[in-house]
């Protein structure tokens, strides 16, 4: 009896460490359960349900023969919470971000596992086995956990979005810009309000660009600047109807599209499906309203025709509304001519140029002239995650680790081409939710890099091989100390990482030398 009590305890413990771990994940899926199932896909279901130390610990139990002796469950039971404490010990173990639905469902799922631990003890004449697999199946009880709330979230979700729609439709005199698109809408985004400065406005912060996080801002931001003359919008999406519910709360009179390309074409299904999402705002424009598009991209053109309103194009490619000519890129930024005003943003890239024409155009639209946006942006400042160069210790570093996009890789890669670093190393972590085009995409970049870069580092192991086909050569996978990159030399960092990461390819500092 004494060791079933043992053995519920243990196993509930066991259970905390996994149980985090896998909400943090899920939590940076959004709690959706289709971002959730395309990171299976491409990272493998077993290794992110099960994980892969508890599970080949497990079977070195069994295997070795000490499963034959008693009280095996017990050192199973406490090998894992040893994991998790060292884990935590080490700073390795993965955290979801406190929001009460974090909370709420990390509890949850831990009285989940009690009760189930409790009911097999009471009614399992053998539960030994039981116990070693709770901890393992935590992500299973998350799901149940997220199920049994999922109609309350719902709930609130909708009147949270009613409450945001109301408290929009009483700033009648409000001018609202949304802006979506595969990629360079953040950019866009932060040109624009740039540009706008002495227009009294409001933008979406960073990273909030979903019907909840926009519906959120609302409420909190509308009725405490009630001078605010403007509001411009991000908005993102990862299927059909998404867009159009967010047009429906805030009620945007003019749109921008910056760019359509694949990016998680994995969830919406089809490249038709994707472009038929991002034309949902184009088609809430009013017939009083105003749509600019990127003209320099093929997919942004077709939505011309879903457009009741007036259309401006932005684009370098030809005559355009608006048009960009002598365009330079030089160490400190972007030169280029709008007609006879002359332009000089310090951000990098020449694909920016378009992102740069749509926020000029969307601003002149308001009454602010060509000139004085000319004279605004030569203070702009971008992200710093957001194709940046910043430079540490003797290297050069170009910081687009907020894009995680096909085309910004591309960018990314051709800027890399231009620059005179005799050598170059790109670090990635590999792009995600391009459901079946994952391996082309990642071939075909592969081939652009190919003679550019001397050295490729990866984190997703499946994108490695994938880009390996395609570079020719071959492509390493980071590691906790991977050799240094050369002082002297171009760092390239694309999608999602993190400063240790980065920091990690660093040269090592010599150690003091006592004489």
């Amino acid at each position: 009896m004494m060791i079933m009590k043992t053995l519920v305890l243990l196993s509930l413990l066991a259970s905390v460490s996994p149980l985090l771990t896998f909400a943090h994940l899920w939590q940076i899926k959004e709690w959706r359960i289709d971002r959730l199932r395309e990171h299976m896909k491409t990272e493998g279901v077993m290794s992110q349900i099960f994980g892969k130390t508890r599970p080949a610990l497990l079977a070195a139990f069994l295997v070795s023969g000490i499963a034959g002796f008693g009280g095996w469950q017990t050192g199973v039971l406490i090998s894992f919470i040893a994991i998790g404490l060292l884990q935590a010990f080490l700073n390795k173990q993965p955290y979801p971000v406190w929001t009460i639905k974090a909370a709420v469902l990390c509890l949850t799922g831990l009285a989940i596992t009690s009760v189930l631990t409790m009911l097999a003890y009471a009614n399992m004449s053998d539960a030994n086995l039981f116990f070693v697999a709770i901890p393992l199946v935590q992500p299973f009880i998350l799901m149940a956990a997220w199920a049994i709330w999922k109609p309350i979230d719902l709930h609130f979700k909708k009147q949270i979005m009613k409450k945001a729609k109301e408290v929009r439709l009483k700033a009648e005199n409000l001018t609202v810009i949304a802006i979506t698109g595969s990629a360079g809408k953040s950019t866009t985004k932060e040109l624009l309000s740039h540009i706008m400065k002495k227009i009294e406005h409001l933008s979406t912060p960073q990273h909030v660009n979903s019907e909840i996080g926009i519906s959120r801002w609302i409420i909190s931001s509308l009725p405490v600047n009630p001078n605010a003359k403007a509001l411009i919008v991000e908005m993102g999406a990862y299927r059909k109807g998404e867009i159009s519910l967010l047009c429906d709360i805030v009620r945007p009179q003019l749109g921008i599209v910056t760019f359509v390309g694949n990016q998680h074409i994995g969830l919406f299904g089809s490249q038709e499906a994707l472009l038929s999402a991002k034309g949902e705002l184009i088609e809430a424009l009013p017939e009083n309203g105003h749509a600019f598009l990127n003209g320099d991209n093929e997919n942004c053109l077709k939505l011309k025709n879903k457009a009741k309103c007036k259309v401006t194009l932005a684009g370098t490619g030809g005559p355009m509304d608006m048009e960009a000519n002598g365009i330079e890129e030089t160490s400190d930024g972007i030169k280029f001519m709008i007609g006879d005003t002359g332009f000089f943003v310090p951000v990098h890239g020449t694909h920016n140029v378009t992102n740069i024409l749509l926020a000029v155009s969307a601003a002149h639209h308001l009454g602010i002239q060509i000139d004085e946006s000319a004279e605004r942006l030569k203070t702009f400042q971008p992200d710093m995650h957001t194709f940046a160069m910043r430079k540490a210790g003797g290297i050069m570093i170009l910081d687009d680790t907020h894009n995680s996009s096909p085309s910004s890789f591309s960018a990314a890669i051709a800027w890399a081409a231009s620059q005179p670093y005799e050598y170059k190393t790109l670090l990635a972590s590999g792009l995600i939710e391009l459901g079946e085009a994952q391996d082309r995409i990642h071939r075909e970049l592969g081939a652009l890099s190919s003679g550019i870069f001397d050295r490729i580092i990866f984190l997703n192991k499946k994108s490695a091989k994938s880009f390996e086909r395609g570079f020719g050569r071959g492509v390493e996978i980071l590691t906790k100390m991977p050799p240094p990159v050369p002082n002297g030399s171009l760092l390239v960092c694309v999608g999602r990482l993190s400063e240790n990461q980065i920091s990690a390819l660093f040269p090592k500092k010599p150690a003091n030398v006592k004489t």
